[in-house]
Order: C-alpha cells, then structure tokens, then sequence
C-alpha cells in the first residue's frame, strides 16, 4: 500500500522555441488503497506525469515520494499497465504474467503458485498455455494486468489501459478492473481520456487544464460502487468535468484564431 506525495513538480522538455512546459507546479497525495483517476484534454502532461510517478522521467522542479523515499528512478515498488498490452508474442499467458518474477528471481515452484493465483484473479484460469494471439483483446488486457499485479507493486500506474477495446469490452472490463481493486487492494493513479470511466471507477478524480499542465480541480466521488451513469449525482458530475473541458477546448481554440496571422 503506497502513500504517494506530488509537491510542486514542473516538468520542462527542450523544444525548437526553448522549453517546453508540460507541467507546472503540480501539487497533490494519494492515500493508501486509493483509486485516483486524472483526465484533461490531449497534450495536458497526464501520460507525463505517470511517467514522473514511474521514475522514467525526473521532475525539472519540485519532488515525489511514495512511502516517505523519493522517486528519482525506476522501482519494483512501482508498476505500469500501458494502452498497448506489450505481451510477448512467444510467451504463453502464464510465461507473460511470470515474467516480472523471473527477473526477481523467484523459484520456479512459488512463480507457478503466484502466476496461478493472478490468472486466477483476472479470470482466465483454463487460458495459462495460450499465446497472445489466440487471446481477445479484453483477454490481452487481463493478462497485461495480471502481470503487474503479480510483481506486488505498492503503487499500480494505468495509461489509458482499457483505451484499445470496443465500449461494451471496455465497460465489462472497468467492472472487472473493481472487482480486481477490491479483491487486491493496491493504491491505483488511472490516467483516461474517458469522463464517464473515470467517475464510475474512482474515488476522486483529478482533472487537469490544457498545456501547461496544471490542476484545475480535484473531485471527490462520494457515490457508493457500482455507479451507473444515469444516477443523478453521477450524471451531474459527469456534466460537471464535461463543461470544465470543453471550456479549455473553445478557450484553445480561441487563442489560437487570435495567434494566427
């Protein structure tokens, strides 16, 4: 379980007109056991963010920590689920989700006992042996899951992870995803471009204004799972976070009709 501390971090990138800044003066925590969702428009530093929080990239300024110990690289502590499963095609599911293992160096008789209970908890029990290939893409996501649960990170960091399915695979999975949080509690930061996935599975959610990267607000999502988009406090926030984006979206385009010669 992972207390995580995002104190003023900015993150810049060098560009052809200097610096690039992605984020500025980002401040927020994550209690133990969270579910924390982030949403913005495209190009707001939601994906660098995690990045930060992976330790894949250094803050320009300011600090995060997770548990008290700054993150300053990559960690065991610390897992990514990407949008792409990033399975490997020779490997069989149970290969896949042992494969974190192996690297720690794990017998092979607690890897097989390990890999057997996340196959399990994903719900593809009977699939060990099949190649990603023979597997849907709601199957892929599962195994993708499975294997960095099975590592046993304190913090499990999701980019758009259910992004590539259709909508009813995609819905099917955020109840799969819950039920997953709540059988195995991790502390969870859920980067989504999807409004209503972030307010069905989150306990708060952090939305996040255009580039430069910055806060706008955090909401607290007090409704009790499983939450349906038709109930009226879920469908009034919802609109809420909706209106808040589409504000920045006409605001873009206005400067930019104003920018141009």
């Amino acid at each position: 379980m992972a207390h995580v501390v995002v104190d003023k971090v900015t993150k810049e990138f060098p560009s052809d007109s200097g610096r690039l800044v992605a984020l500025q003066d980002i401040s927020f925590t994550l209690e133990e056991n969270e579910f924390f969702c982030v949403v913005g428009p495209s190009g707001c530093g939601k994906t660098t963010l995690l990045n930060l929080l992976a330790g894949f990239e250094t803050p320009t300024s300011g600090v995060i920590e997770v548990n008290g110990e700054q993150v300053t690289k990559p960690g065991s502590e610390r897992a990514v689920a990407f949008q792409e499963y990033a399975l490997f095609p020779w490997c069989t599911v149970r290969e896949n989700v042992q494969f974190g293992l192996n690297l720690k160096g794990m017998a092979k008789k607690e890897r097989d006992d390990v890999a057997s209970h996340f196959i399990e908890l994903v719900g593809l029990t009977g699939f060990e042996e099949r190649y990603p290939h023979q597997l849907s893409g709601g199957m892929r996501q599962r195994v993708s899951i499975a294997r960095t649960l099975a590592v046993e990170p304190l913090l499990l960091l999701m980019d758009e992870p259910l992004g590539a399915l259709d909508i009813q695979t995609r819905e099917y999975m955020q109840g799969e995803l819950l039920r997953i949080w709540e059988e195995d509690t991790k502390t969870v930061l859920f980067v989504t471009h999807d409004i209503r996935e972030a307010v069905r599975l989150a306990d708060r959610v952090m939305v996040m204004n255009p580039r430069p990267g910055s806060i706008k607000e955090i909401v607290s999502i007090e409704v009790p799972r499983p939450r349906k988009a038709t109930d009226p406090e879920v469908a009034r926030i919802i609109a809420s976070i909706s209106d808040w984006l589409l504000e920045d979206v006409a605001q873009q385009e206005r400067r930019q009709v104003l920018e141009t010669p």
